[in-house]
């Protein structure tokens, strides 16, 4: 019997605060830019099936009941009470909360509080130095501005992260721009802007990443199809070997998110270099009943030090469940078939199960010597 009593919730966001209705809920079960198909729903993909399996049981239902019975039980609970019920039933212990996408989202203490459960801050670095830009008034003032923001922000977070490969996709140069390239993108930029336009710029990004490992704290990068931008065509994060390659040696970690449907070419980047690691989130929440497989695939080739447990959850409480469940049952089916098997030993896969789960996390970004955010 596979055990993992604590789950280290490595990457994720906040829940909605609003009443949801069946329109408005499932778009948060897919990454689509549109409608669904014709007769069905967004419920009628891996993770909606996922949503319906695990999370009815957390509010009384049967599991698999229909999605508009299910709806109408959320509604009658109230949005405060569903959401603590399935925080609270997902058996995650720490969430770490990038606070960077819009929206009427949960931060840190309040996902604590709901969750009755640890919590800390990710900083998402292009949101950072778009509010920096929004009150600095020349180029200097915004670089010198962006780099005291990074360095405070340093001191009140876990990590950054960065959608550098969805906003100009991952074939970025892998070196630090020079100074004059830096202030020659700043300049257009801010003379470009209007207050609320987004970071795109590839050496601004670049710039960005570097402030970032000169702090120390890990630095997550999305790859793969994990999130929906206007760069899917260049997901792959082999494309990150090169950045990959130049930061080591630094003491920055990077963590490699999202990894599906390239998740072996994540894994390989985490045994190759050292510093590099790979999230488990978005492969298992997209995959529901395939799970265990890809889970597998990535076990083939990331030694098991460097893999991290995360829902990459956003908006709907029911994600962090499917994310949760979805990995413990993966796990155990997985480690438990190889230890029927004689390749493994009970105890090995054991102890492994604990390092995926919360053991990794806890190094990787030191939780165990931070303050508590708690209720």
């Amino acid at each position: 019997m596979i055990e993992t009593p604590s789950l280290v919730d490595q990457y994720c966001h906040g829940v909605l605060r609003t009443e949801l209705g069946l329109g408005t809920f499932e778009t948060h079960l897919a990454r689509s830019e549109g409608p669904p198909a014709p007769g069905t729903t967004f419920f009628d993909t891996q993770t909606g099936f996922a949503v319906r399996r695990w999370c009815p049981p957390l509010l009384g239902l049967e599991p698999h009941c229909p999605p508009a019975r299910y709806l109408a039980r959320r509604r009658e609970l109230g949005v405060l009470e569903a959401g603590r019920l399935l925080l609270r039933g997902s058996g995650i212990t720490t969430y770490l909360v990038d606070t960077g996408l819009p929206g009427d989202l949960t931060g840190p203490t309040e996902m604590a509080s709901t969750g009755a459960a640890e919590a800390h801050e990710i900083i998402r670095l292009e949101l950072l130095a778009e509010q920096v830009a929004d009150t600095s008034g020349t180029v200097e003032s915004f670089l010198t501005n962006l780099a005291e923001s990074v360095h405070g922000a340093a001191a009140n977070a876990v990590a950054f992260t960065s959608v550098a490969g969805v906003r100009h996709g991952l074939a970025l140069a892998p070196e630090p721009p020079g100074p004059g390239e830096v202030r020659g993108a700043a300049g257009r930029w801010l003379e470009d802007r209007r207050v609320g336009g987004t970071l795109t710029d590839p050496v601004l990004l670049r710039h960005l990443l570097w402030v970032a490992v000169a702090s120390g704290l890990p630095l997550q990068l999305h790859a793969g199809l994990g999130e929906p931008g206007p760069r899917v065509d260049t997901p792959d994060p082999v494309l990150l070997t090169g950045f990959a390659r130049a930061t080591a040696g630094l003491g920055t970690d990077l963590v490699l998110l999202h990894g599906y449907p390239y998740h072996r070419h994540t894994a390989h980047l985490a045994a190759v270099f050292p510093h590099v690691y790979a999230d488990l989130g978005a492969e298992l929440v997209r995959t529901g009943a395939r799970a265990a497989a890809v889970l597998a695939e990535v076990l083939e080739l990331a030694p098991f030090g460097k893999l991290l447990f995360s829902s990459g959850a956003h908006g709907l409480p029911e994600l962090h469940v499917v994310g949760a469940r979805l990995f413990r049952e993966s796990l155990a089916r997985v480690l438990g078939t190889w230890v029927a098997e004689g390749s493994w030993s009970p105890a090995d896969a054991q102890r492994v199960a604990g390092l995926i789960a919360a053991g990794n996390a806890q190094r990787v970004y030191g939780l165990e010597n931070l303050p508590r955010l708690h209720p």
